[in-house]
């Protein structure tokens, strides 16, 4: 598990313990998004830009740096349901999901839009998981 283990690494988490919540969690977020759960990457940037986070998605997106984003303010736009698949995929406490996501999240985005802008092709438009785990472990 070394170039996961990189990845969580790279987020500034410790390898053990909550780490591996982290590593879940990353794991968890790909896959919904890889298999258009709610829509894909671009269901979830319109998700967050209705939700009030439209700058900080933005920033994900755009070429710049990268707007944090409030556990709180996230869960809001995110909503229960998928907040909910998300803590069974990667067996978090729904409670405890928020703060890691906050972090995990705007990075995800980012590495997922290299060119400032969503993929072509929408929702199905997804790039090679192990050469978006290599984007995230190089930061």
């Amino acid at each position: 598990m070394g170039l996961l283990d990189s990845v969580i690494g790279a987020l500034g988490q410790p390898s053990g313990g909550g780490g591996a919540g982290q590593g879940e969690l990353l794991r968890a977020v790909l896959a919904m998004l890889a298999q258009g759960q709610g829509g894909g990457l671009a269901d979830l940037v319109g998700r967050l830009q209705r939700g009030g986070l439209g700058d900080a998605v933005g920033s994900w997106v755009g070429t710049g740096q990268n707007m944090p984003v409030s556990p709180d303010a996230l869960g809001g736009a995110l909503g229960d349901d998928l907040l909910a698949g998300l803590a069974q995929r990667s067996g978090i406490d729904a409670g405890a999901l928020l703060g890691p996501l906050a972090q995990l999240l705007p990075q995800v985005v980012d590495q997922l839009t290299p060119h400032g802008r969503l993929p072509e092709g929408g929702a199905d438009a997804m790039p090679d998981l192990g050469d978006l785990l290599a984007r995230l472990g190089g930061r």
